[in-house]
């Protein structure tokens, strides 16, 4: 539960707090999915819609962000509004977390930021996207997100779909590993690849019903172990753009990257941008499917978490 060292610098949204205080089923939600992974207006859409999804399936949404240097655990229709049009927002990770909310800063949460708040306020389930990780060329550039150190220190079960195809898969499946989390797919044996269903790369584990993720989960606690846990959860497949295709699209949206000197926080936003040209719009639908099919998981583990 929140802190009484963190209670100044935060606002939780009163459905929230009056939802964890009855042990009813929260569901985190991150914020640079608005802020730097979709254009305008249709993140917007998403943001509300991905709220209305967890709302309807019994549990309460709680987005989270920094605005005006507070940390926000659970957003009005107006705040979320507001910063699905912001045009100056951080993204902000763990390492600038801290930043933002000193000098008054509007910014929204990665992975890893939404974990730790999440934590502080005592929501073990959270849906996203896509994770970020290490990035391809890694050996040389030394770009691995912050997201998989969170998963090894942060007791949160992360619903997404797998790591960010963008990403080097093989890579960060070693690095989670490294790390002690626990990477479950759901209803598969084959790693999903964000836009695709499946990768080359198999599940290192699999788990077919949201009451058998709840346990796992419930059952590490009570071994010690610390840390959070992977959901890679495929997005449905009406909505896939197959593997061998993506590749290509990625390929020269890296190149380009290359090209143009991107790199460091730039690198994820700008590709994903190119990637949407390259598809002619494509992927950002299959985006907006797989959050809402996470969400719709997360949800529901939630649900079995505190049956």
């Amino acid at each position: 539960m929140l802190s009484e060292t963190a209670r100044p610098f935060t606002d939780i949204a009163a459905p929230v707090a009056e939802a964890l205080a009855d042990g009813r089923p929260v569901v985190a939600l991150e914020s640079t999915i608005i802020t730097h992974g979709m254009p305008f207006p249709q993140n917007a859409e998403m943001a509300a819609g991905v709220e209305n999804i967890i709302a309807t399936e019994g549990a309460v949404p709680a987005t989270i962000a920094v605005i005006d240097g507070r940390l926000k655990i659970g957003l009005s229709a107006a705040e979320r509004a507001e910063l699905a049009r912001a045009g100056n927002a951080m993204k902000l990770s763990r390492a600038d977390l801290g930043f933002a909310v000193s000098e008054g800063r509007t910014g929204g949460t990665t992975v890893a930021a939404t974990m730790i708040a999440a934590a502080l306020a005592g929501i073990s389930v959270f849906a996203t996207g896509g994770i970020g990780g290490v990035h391809k060329g890694a050996e040389t550039s030394f770009d691995i997100s912050a997201d998989l150190d969170e998963l090894a220190r942060t007791p949160v079960i992360v619903v997404s779909a797998g790591a960010k195809a963008i990403l080097d898969i093989e890579k960060t499946l070693e690095v989670l590993e490294s790390g002690g989390v626990p990477v479950v797919a759901y209803g598969t044996d084959i790693m999903p690849a964000f836009w695709s269903r499946s990768s080359r790369f198999a599940a290192p584990l699999r788990l077919d019903d949201p009451a058998a993720i709840a346990r796992f989960f419930r059952t590490r606690v009570a071994l010690g172990l610390e840390g959070g846990m992977l959901v890679a959860n495929p997005v449905p497949a009406e909505s896939e753009i197959a593997e061998a295709e993506m590749a290509g699209h990625i390929a020269r949206a890296q190149a380009d990257a290359t090209a143009q000197g991107v790199s460091g926080k730039a690198v994820t936003p700008y590709l994903l941008g190119r990637i949407l040209e390259l598809t002619g719009g494509r992927s950002l639908a299959t985006n907006i499917a797989l959050v809402e099919n996470n969400a719709r998981l997360a949800a529901r583990i939630a649900i079995a978490l505190t049956g």
